[in-house]
């Protein structure tokens, strides 16, 4: 009789001595150390198979076990799913591992003697360390490290202790305590030149280092900084033998997050399509780097106007990271909040936010689980609640569940605006976002005056951050034409700003951008309200033309495109570049993008006048070009402050405009090179910052 006949399927003698053992595990559990290292996996894998958390968690949250347990390297995957399991069983494993670690350590450092034993405890501190960090327990990942720091440093291998810096400003980083990452970076530079000095031929990994730092800049929205460190930190990796291919896969995702805030697509594009043929192929399909890549496509897909395919990429991402962590997980948490809020711009125009309310929701209720109520990440996934329930309340034609869901749509942006100004202060783009979207919200609430207040300061400390022709001032701009269109009846000042965003719209995106749509929608009112019937005439014909091109695109798009999965498995089939020459390509491409770039900022600058007042800010000014968020929604609705999500050109130019230009100041114009705290910095790496092609014509001119 064939197996398949049978009403049960026979287990292999194999599973059936494991499933054995798990069931009598009480009276075995103490001659399971003595078995070869993947038979102990088996065996605690089979009680996570079983249901059996409390007797796996009293297992694992033993150092000794765990740290037998970190070796077997290729079951990594369900090691995270038993701790994981553990963690939302109630045993706080992550806390008791961390901390008997730095107990085991501060015993050690009373006996520095012991060499041996603790060079197996520096080894350990990574492993675990590590481990901690890849799960997304950045808490208790730091107090590995700093341990493990503190132990490497009285041994004397400053090597090491190096790499603990550099640890530590990741795990900052995502726990977004940025304090203690400037502190981080700032050790490293005094390790740096300590080894430089005993050893001046030493080879040390920088790469990951500036690639940490300017991640570190770029959750700060300082994104001048945060590219020119992902510049350095890509030209380090032309240095053979000193990375690791998580390290490359980490500066590429670094490089293109940055060039996209940059608005040099075709650089982005380049690094992230590397990043994930690379992790695709280092890792596998199913590990939580390669959802890590695929987050950042979607990064990259949303902020050039292919939404759909976006969605794609990120439903992808968190179906992985469901895979390898589920449960409360910050990992998860993220890849559901990224998920929301592409939902949420991809239904815009028809009002279903059903999907991104569920996904917004799961983000908050994980987040708010393993997390404290004031941490800054709760600020983020707040937001994006918040939009979406906005936008519910309008499309709602019962008024009391109106203000209920505008109520609490207000509550949630006031937390993440309070957040963001105890974590960034009041100087800063996050901030500056906050106060948009409470703009919007107080436009849909039919508070006008608070409304326009609201936008005038978003606009006021967007421009002295990053300039007055920056994206993220015109799209603040942009929300503030709504208000005076739909609300406000000024109809001269809405069409100037209409103008002034078809202007960018086209340059970044194309005749077929999608957010033209409510744009030329939005001048049509305008025109017919003021009776200039030839103008309405005139946008009608130009929205007619906009749907054939959206039309044709939706028509010839190619169906691999549209599957994110299927397209990764398609070119890593044909992909062979190196990611030496894929870096080298992408500096070609840059010098050509930003020489565009260049071009276009010193025509904006000898075209300005010299001062901007307030009127200029908020109603157009000298500003020739504007810019905004890719998808709108029709009448007064517009989607929130900070769409394109860290997308902003910051550009370096100050309040007031001289009508004059040192040109020497814009040597490296788009890279903001002059910059003398990262040019210091990088002379105490003995590195020389890298330069962009000099505009000498422009000066002689």
């Amino acid at each position: 009789m064939a197996a398949m006949d049978l009403d049960w399927i026979p287990q292999s003698l194999y599973c059936a001595s494991l499933t054995t053992v798990a069931h009598h595990f009480a009276g075995w559990k103490y001659t399971i150390s003595s078995l070869p290292l993947t038979l102990q996996f088996d065996v605690y894998n089979k009680l996570f198979e079983q249901s059996r958390l409390c007797q796996l968690g009293a297992e694992l949250c033993n150092l000794v076990t765990f740290s037998r347990l970190l070796l077997v390297r290729n079951k990594r995957l369900a090691l995270h799913q038993c701790f994981q399991a553990i963690r939302d069983h109630g045993v706080k494993i992550s806390e008791i591992l961390s901390e008997s670690y730095s107990r085991r350590v501060d015993i050690l450092l009373t006996n520095i003697k012991d060499k041996e034993e603790c060079g197996r405890a520096v080894v350990l501190g990574f492993q675990l360390g590590g481990f901690l960090s890849d799960a997304g327990w950045n808490k208790d990942s730091a107090t590995v490290f700093s341990s493990c720091f503190q132990l490497c440093y009285y041994l004397g291998d400053l090597c090491k202790a190096f790499s603990c810096c550099t640890k530590l400003l990741h795990v900052y980083n995502s726990n977004c305590m940025y304090k203690e990452a400037e502190e981080q970076f700032l050790k490293a530079q005094e390790l740096y030149l300590r080894l430089h000095k005993l050893k001046p031929d030493l080879s040390i990994n920088l790469a990951s280092l500036f690639a940490e730092y300017g991640a570190y800049h770029f959750a700060r929205s300082e994104y001048d900084k945060a590219y020119r460190w992902s510049i350095e930190a890509l030209s380090m990796l032309k240095h053979p033998g000193v990375h690791s291919q998580t390290t490359a896969i980490d500066v590429l995702r670094l490089g293109s997050r940055a060039c996209v805030v940059k608005r040099q697509f075709a650089a982005a594009e380049r690094l992230v399509r590397h990043a994930v043929i690379l992790s695709r192929d280092v890792f596998g399909t199913n590990h939580p780097k390669y959802s890590s890549t695929l987050l950042d496509y979607g990064f990259y897909l949303l902020n050039v106007d292919n939404v759909s395919q976006s969605q794609k990429a990120y439903q992808a991402a968190l179906a992985i990271r469901q895979r390898a962590f589920g449960g409360q997980n910050l990992h998860v948490a993220v890849a559901h909040e990224d998920l929301a809020y592409a939902s949420y711009v991809h239904q815009y125009s028809t009002g279903r936010f059903q999907d991104a309310r569920t996904h917004a929701d799961a983000a908050i209720h994980i987040l708010s689980k393993i997390l404290p109520p004031d941490h800054l990440l709760l600020a983020s996934s707040n937001r994006v609640k918040a939009l979406i329930l906005e936008e519910i309340a309008i499309d709602s034609h019962n008024v009391e569940q109106q203000k209920l869901l505008l109520d609490e749509a207000h509550v949630l942006h006031l937390q993440s605006l309070q957040l963001a100004r105890k974590a960034f202060g009041e100087k800063n783009v996050q901030t500056a976002k906050h106060y948009g979207n409470l703009g919007r919200l107080y436009q849909s609430m039919e508070r006008y005056e608070k409304a326009e207040e609201m936008h005038l300061r978003a606009i006021a400390i967007k421009e002295e951050l990053l300039g007055p022709n920056d994206y993220e001032v015109a799209l603040s701009i942009g929300h503030i034409a709504s208000l005076y269109n739909y609300d406000l009846k000024q109809y001269e000042k809405a069409e100037k700003l209409y103008l002034r965003s078809i202007n960018i719209a086209k340059r970044l995106f194309g005749e077929g951008y999608s957010g033209l749509e409510y744009d030329y929608r939005g001048l049509i009112k305008i025109y017919a309200r003021t009776g200039d019937f030839e103008k309405v005439i005139e946008y009608d014909q130009i929205l007619t033309q906009w749907n054939l091109i959206r039309e044709h695109r939706r028509t010839n798009a190619r169906d691999d495109i549209c599957d994110i999965v299927e397209k990764c498995s398609s070119i890593i089939q044909h992909d062979t570049e190196s990611t030496e020459t894929v870096i080298d390509d992408f500096f070609n491409k840059i010098q050509v993008e930003t020489k565009s770039l260049a071009e276009q900022k010193l025509e904006e600058i000898f075209t300005s006048t010299s001062t901007r007042t307030r009127q200029d800010i908020a109603f157009g000014g000298p500003i020739t070009s504007y810019s905004r968020n890719p998808v709108r929604g029709t009448d007064h609705r517009n989607v929130g402050d900070g769409t394109l999500s860290h997308s902003a050109v910051s550009v370096s130019d100050e309040n007031q405009c001289s009508s004059k230009m040192d040109v020497d100041a814009m040597e490296t114009i788009d890279n903001s090179a002059t910059d003398d705290d990262i040019t210091k910095a990088l002379k105490i790496f003995n590195v020389t910052p890298q330069k962009k092609q000099r505009f000498l014509k422009v000066k002689k001119e």
